[in-house]
């Protein structure tokens, strides 16, 4: 049976569009920070297939028939990555109490495709969502991977999973009457609720789990200083979650919760804020990465002393006590020798500006170079496809950002990212966004 497309037959358009020709490109950088080494390179040529670098080697080479894109006078990196976003949600200023009650998953859906794009465009080429109605987020996921729509590659959990009155609780604060299905989601009160949820996101296609076994700081009423999740909920979700070959991020701000996460598996601890030399040791011990956030903390700290009614009630108070210790618990964790990765927290400042994080990363006490390592083959290590994403070699996907300036000089310059390449294809160059055309399959009709 045939269908028809405007009236003509679609496998007879299909068939005259042909197959995807191969391209081979070669980019010229002028320094090349790699992801994998502690110094840049100078004068290096990345060979590229289709969507994958074949080749990077010392001096300008232009083999025949390849495109040569010029980046002599820039400085080249891996694509960016970043940890933990919540890329189908933005606090624009609004009333939250208001929002949570009167914007919908229709309304994430539309407006997730422009923070996808913005995400894009700023460099970083590779995200994991840590929070996220999971239909939205796991949609949107399918979506660019299909070229439909612009935007990172996505890892994504879909909700957070925590107990009745925790940090992921929906309706803490709100009037018990009202309701939404989706609010259960990710409510875990057992450790039997935490083994159907875990498998549950996994049918229904999330890449990862997230766990709340600590208050937090923009939820209502809780303490993030307590742990709020039992022993066995959070056991029971990790071993569920691993024995899928999912990752587990943990947000944990108080200390026992932090401990008792990375002694039970976890993979990597969100914000860190009350770790103390005991949590950074067992988190050398078993392997678990810290995501830092310290964007998220700088932006709630800053409404919460100029414009605290924008924040839900006691969220205020708790980011001015908060968001010190964890600009101070990275620089502790750091020098002691915890993993790090580059995570925003993104969602309550614009999508776009993740590289702002960059710069208190570095007032923290990092080196620009472990911040940029952390932004690339860290976090592609955390992500877990380091064979794929995170790094400037062979056999990577040809992920690759410029900026004019050097960032090892001024940290800031990932702020204004001005050309970004993601699978082979480039979305923006010398600072001017390119125009695309949707991979739909069928020519423009």
């Amino acid at each position: 049976m045939k269908h028809a497309f405007f009236g003509v037959s679609a496998i007879a358009l299909l068939a005259a569009a042909g197959p995807a020709s191969a391209r081979d490109i070669v980019v010229h950088a002028g320094r090349l920070i790699d992801g994998i080494g502690k110094t840049a390179r100078t004068n290096v040529s990345i060979l590229i297939h289709d969507d994958r670098i074949t080749g990077v080697q010392s001096g300008f080479a232009t083999p025949a028939g390849a495109e040569v894109i010029d980046l002599s006078k820039s400085t080249v990196l891996p694509g960016l990555i970043d940890t933990h976003v919540h890329i189908t949600s933005q606090n624009d200023g609004g009333n939250p109490i208001a929002e949570a009650v009167t914007r919908t998953d229709f309304d994430a859906a539309v407006k997730s495709t422009a923070y996808a794009r913005n995400t894009l465009l700023a460099g970083f080429t590779s995200v994991r969502d840590v929070g996220a109605q999971a239909g939205v987020v796991i949609a949107l996921k399918k979506a660019i991977a299909a070229g439909q729509v612009e935007g990172p590659r996505m890892w994504v959990s879909g909700p957070p999973l925590g107990p009745t009155g925790g940090h992921g609780d929906d309706a803490n604060g709100l009037d018990p009457a009202l309701s939404s299905p989706a609010w259960k989601d990710g409510i875990v009160d057992s450790a039997q609720d935490a083994r159907r949820i875990v498998r549950k996101l996994r049918r229904e296609g999330a890449d990862l789990i997230k766990i709340m076994p600590s208050g937090g700081v923009l939820s209502i009423g809780d303490d993030p200083g307590r742990q709020l999740m039992t022993d066995d909920e959070i056991a029971a979700v990790i071993e569920t979650a691993h024995s899928l070959g999912m990752k587990v991020a943990a947000h944990a701000h108080g200390k026992k919760a932090i401990d008792q996460a990375v002694k039970l598996g976890v993979d990597s601890i969100e914000h860190g804020s009350y770790a103390d030399k005991e949590s950074y040791a067992l988190m050398k011990q078993h392997g678990a990465y810290l995501v830092p956030t310290l964007l998220i903390a700088q932006v709630v700290y800053d409404v919460a002393k100029a414009h605290p009614e924008q924040l839900p009630p006691s969220s205020a108070e708790k980011a001015i006590a908060v968001t010190p210790r964890m600009r101070q618990n990275l620089h502790d964790a750091y020098t002691s020798g915890v993993k790090i990765a580059f995570g925003t927290d993104q969602g309550l400042a614009p999508h776009g500006t993740n590289a702002k994080e960059f710069a208190l990363m570095v007032l923290s006490g990092m080196t620009p170079m472990d911040a940029i390592i952390a932004a690339t083959g860290s976090a592609a290590d955390l992500i877990g496809d380091k064979e794929d994403i995170g790094t400037v070699q062979p056999g990577r996907y040809a992920d690759l950002v410029a900026v004019d300036a050097d960032p090892l000089a001024d940290i800031s310059a990932l702020e204004h990212v001005q050309f970004v390449m993601k699978g082979g294809t480039v979305y923006k160059s010398g600072g001017r966004i390119m125009p695309h055309q949707e991979a739909t399959g069928l020519p423009p009709g």
